[in-house]
């Protein structure tokens, strides 16, 4: 597996730094609210995971599937939801985790859909954050780190459901997936 990776990006001991940065900051921001973390599956699970144990407040947490990539490395700009939350979200302070945003066409499609359901505010985390790809107008509050345009995997991340268990973000190398 290593060897389709072409250099790591963030090392594992600081995405735990930031992890840990960033449940500090929730904790410290959702003090006395009702706490409901949506986990968007598959991607985000390591990093959320990882993240709830850093929020030191009771919460809940659901799961949702969206699709817009299939096994495509580009978004089709079609969403699906493949699985919706268990329960209901109204009067709830969500708060979304997405391992990384791209064009921000799924997630400002999922963030509408949630504000339809009437919870007390609807937020975004996220691990990572594309910004020079964005084409969808989108308030992140909590970003772990802004990364460059290239493929990346790793710590949930995948390419065709592979490398998703690599403790690290790495970028893959172009001919793995253009081969």
């Amino acid at each position: 597996m290593n060897k389709d990776i072409k250099k790591i990006l963030i090392g594992e001991e600081e995405l735990k730094a930031k992890v840990a940065e960033l449940g500090a900051k929730i904790t410290e921001d959702y003090k006395g609210k009702d706490l409901l973390i949506v986990c968007v599956l598959k991607g985000a699970v390591i990093f959320a995971s990882d993240l709830i144990r850093e929020i030191n407040l009771p919460l809940d947490i659901d799961f949702m599937a969206i699709s817009s990539y299939g096994n495509n490395t580009k978004s089709s700009g079609v969403v699906r939801i493949l699985k919706d939350l268990n329960m209901g979200i109204e009067d709830k302070h969500v708060l979304i985790v997405e391992d990384i945003i791209d064009s921000g066409l799924t997630l400002a499609y999922l963030v509408e859909n949630l504000r339809t359901r009437r919870p007390a505010s609807v937020e975004i985390c996220t691990i990572l954050d594309k910004k020079e790809r964005r084409t969808a107008k989108l308030d992140i509050k909590y970003t772990g780190f802004v990364v460059p345009d290239e493929f990346v995997v790793g710590y949930g991340l995948d390419y065709a459901e592979k490398y998703r268990n690599l403790p690290y973000i790495a970028v893959l190398k172009e001919e793995v997936y253009k081969g």
